[in-house]
């Protein structure tokens, strides 16, 4: 018992130092999570437990489901153009790049390419999520096109995947059926029980969606899918639920945040083995930039059409080229089922990782429509111990040439 508490102190000590420096730098706290896990690793030789990888695998059910939560399905049909265009150019141009370069550049088998490609080509809606409600991005109109956008893309990524590798048995059939039911009939039942149950201190309603969600994750196991695609479907479904209360999802993003994502980020970071690294440091490169100059040459055209602003085009490119969630699932998948070689793995997930850090530290140290996140925006001189506003008082948009947006701070400030 001594050992798991102390287990439990050395991960929570390192998930508190990553939010005091995030907090310091000004960047995602998901990203200096990952580092720490890097760090702590390969210097600490951390592993992650059973119960870590069960937390973590929480962790990146709920932030998924939140991701789908924030869609605005009102946004996603006003810009369909640029919801579909962006998300399925992000999908298959790096998805066919990256899975011809694995075959015909590194000699890897038809397979291990298909995997390759179909890790590469997904965005991290758990990274992406994180960073636009740091920066209070989410609550606005390029934020809801941006989340839509990794919908279509890891939609497709996990398609693909289930086309190519899935168990078609029963299991699938029961899977699908039980989803397509529940997606049918929880808009209804979720606002029947919200109004009966109501907000109490014992957060029936968020027992609620997580019995939801664990058990539909359950289903997609025994099928041999993975849990943040029903996840994401039911955040969408319910999406208008938890627009129109938005004190649900932030006491449910406080719960992820706290004690849940920690876990799924620094657990990604330990993962890395930087001897396996450095030994195939060339190949990594190698992949490394065949799928951001994939993803940037799919997305940004599509920016300058849709008539983003520059600095909007490119952070949204930037996001876009994010990597981690649906990346390492895959990777994981290819070599549980032989289809990877453990070294084929780790440069998979080492890349993925790379996605998860770089474009998005560019993205929000020179690109960010919106300059620090909020909670650097309050004056000096501020009480302590109260709390923050929402991110919404903090910024103002203003409407753009196109139709898109322009995030400004707010002038009273």
């Amino acid at each position: 018992m001594s050992l798991t508490w102390e287990t439990a102190a050395i991960w929570m000590a390192m998930a508190l130092l990553a939010s005091l420096i995030s907090a310091r730098i000004g960047i995602s706290v998901a990203l200096v999570e990952i580092c720490a896990g890097v760090a702590g690793g390969n210097l600490l030789d951390i592993h992650p437990t059973p119960w870590i990888a069960s937390l973590a695998g929480f962790g990146s059910v709920v932030l998924t489901f939140l991701a789908g939560a924030e869609i605005d399905v009102a946004v996603m049909k006003d810009k369909w153009k640029e919801t579909l265009g962006i998300g399925l150019a992000s999908f298959l141009v790096p998805c066919v790049s990256v899975a011809a370069f694995a075959y015909y550049v590194a000699g890897w088998s038809l397979q291990a390419s298909q995997i390759a490609g179909i890790a590469l080509c997904a965005t991290s809606v758990a990274v992406v999520y994180t960073v636009l409600v740091e920066r209070g991005h989410n609550e606005l109109e390029l934020g809801k096109i941006i989340l839509a956008a990794c919908f279509v893309t890891d939609l497709g990524s996990v398609l693909a995947l289930g086309l190519l590798f899935a168990r078609y048995d029963w299991w699938l059939v029961v899977f699908l059926a039980v989803t397509a039911v529940t997606l049918w009939q929880l808009p209804r039942t979720a606002r029947w029980f919200f109004s009966k149950a109501g907000s109490r201190i014992s957060e029936p309603q968020l027992k609620f969606v997580l019995l939801i969600l664990f058990a539909l994750g359950a289903l997609a196991s025994a099928a041999q899918s993975e849990a943040v695609l029903p996840a994401y479907l039911v955040g969408l479904v319910l999406a208008p639920l938890f627009l129109a209360n938005k004190n649900l999802a932030h006491r449910l993003r406080a719960i992820a945040l706290t004690i849940l994502t920690p876990f799924y980020f620094l657990k990604a970071g330990v993962l890395v083995n930087l001897k396996a690294v450095l030994a195939t440091a060339a190949l990594v490169g190698l992949f490394f930039a065949v799928n951001t100059a994939a993803k940037l040459v799919s997305v940004w055209p599509l920016t300058r059409l849709f008539r983003f602003r520059p600095r909007e085009g490119i952070y949204t490119t930037l996001l876009m080229a994010t990597g981690l969630t649906f990346g390492t699932i895959s990777a994981l998948f290819g070599l549980e089922h032989n289809l990877i070689t453990r070294e084929q793995y780790a440069t998979l997930v080492t890349v993925v990782i790379l996605t998860a850090i770089i474009p998005t530290i560019i993205a929000e140290r020179w690109f960010d429509p919106g300059g620090r996140p909020s909670e650097e925006q309050w004056p000096e001189g501020r009480p302590t111990g109260q709390a923050n506003p929402p991110s919404s008082s903090i910024l103002q948009t203003q409407p753009s040439e196109g139709g898109m947006i322009h995030v400004q701070k707010n002038p009273g400030r």
